[in-house]
């Protein structure tokens, strides 16, 4: 016997109905041949949402000739600058002397409470994203907000936080230094942010790695006119600062400065962009049930707050699977081993199959 939640048993009903397997049991007998002998790639069966035209929102419509430049701006070592980007409009980021590591916050333009999410960026794009990937923005929100259109270092960090004050006072004895923290803080004052609204950075130019589970700065290459591209999907507030850290070798023990370069795209570079979907999850304060920004810090318990946690209770299922004897040997083959029972392992070998074969 297979007992999965209701949620899980979605997907394997999904299956039978796109008639991938004639029946949920053959389903799992399925799982089980493929996950011994090599899974195949299949389409999703349950393909949600819609297009997402967000080139829609440009104005005006990009030409088809070359990029029109803005406005520049040399970013001085220890110093950030909050720049607008509009829909359609590119944010180069470009080294002027090499070396210089750059740290990025993002905002939208429209409501800051929608900002980007460091964590949801690296879980769909690995742990140095890169050109052609995007920049996404945090739960319930999950839009992309900036596609990474060029970029010519490959040195894009999304492990380490941003430095502070506390961390050279703690570990170095500085009663003041640079540092990536309070240099985003100064610089989004400008649209009156405060140090509370400073998120995870997204580290342009930095060269890292996991050894032994732990991450490692590495020495960085890059040269004069390295460069990252960023066209916006929405109206955003970009904050790009030079790292404020000597001390470690994230920018090779030197603080230099960068160019922080602001165009209209062109056709071409709008037509980069791969497509993309909304869907109804992606929730803003309209959705909310609470959405109204607290002025109070002091958190005090409501009263009558009555919990309406989605989809609970979880409701189990049995679902009556016979296992032949060489379902079994391919169960003791590829299960999770000793420490599952057969129904666990049974349902561990199912829902990693359905993951890995709908990718």
């Amino acid at each position: 016997m297979l007992r999965l939640t209701d949620q899980q048993l979605e997907l394997v009903d999904a299956s039978v109905a796109a008639r991938e397997a004639p029946t949920r049991a053959e389903l799992v007998r399925l799982a089980l041949t493929e996950s011994a002998r090599g899974i195949r790639s299949r389409p999703h069966p349950r393909v949600t949402g819609r297009p997402w035209h967000w080139q829609h929102a440009i104005t005006p419509q990009p030409s088809a000739g070359r990029r029109t430049e803005l406005a520049r701006w040399e970013i001085a070592p220890g110093t950030g600058r909050a720049i607008e980007v509009r829909a359609g409009q590119i944010l180069r980021i470009e080294q002027i002397e090499g070396d210089q590591c750059v740290d990025l916050n993002v905002f939208s333009l429209h409501d800051y409470r929608e900002f980007m999410h460091v964590g949801r960026t690296r879980t769909l794009h690995g742990l140095n994203p890169g050109q052609g990937d995007f920049l996404w923005s945090a739960p319930p929100r999950e839009r992309a907000m900036m596609y990474l259109l060029t970029d010519t270092a490959h040195l894009n960090d999304t492990l380490f936080p941003r430095c502070s004050a506390a961390m050279y006072e703690s570990t170095h004895g500085f009663a003041a230094h640079t540092n990536c923290a309070d240099i985003q803080a100064e610089a989004q004052r400008e649209y009156g942010l405060t140090p509370d609204d400073v998120h995870d950075s997204f580290n342009l130019f930095m060269a890292t790695r996991v050894v032994d589970g732990r991450p490692e700065i590495l020495r960085q290459q890059t040269g004069p006119g390295d460069h990252v591209e960023l066209l916006a999907l929405m109206d955003v507030l970009a904050i790009p600062n030079t790292c404020g850290n000597d001390i470690m070798g994230t920018s090779n023990y030197s603080l230099s400065p960068v160019l922080a370069i602001l165009s209209s795209a062109a056709r071409a570079d709008v037509d980069a962009v791969p497509p993309l979907r909304a869907y109804d999850s992606q929730r803003t304060p309209a959705q909310f049930r609470q959405p109204h920004i607290r002025a109070e810090r002091r958190l005090i318990r409501d009263p009558h707050y009555v919990p309406d946690f989605p989809r609970t209770p979880i409701r189990l299922v049995d679902v009556p699977v016979e296992l032949s004897p060489t379902d079994e040997a391919a169960l003791d083959a590829v299960g999770p081993g000793a420490r599952a029972d057969a129904a666990a392992a049974l349902r561990d070998v199912l829902l990693s199959w359905w993951v890995a074969s709908h990718a």
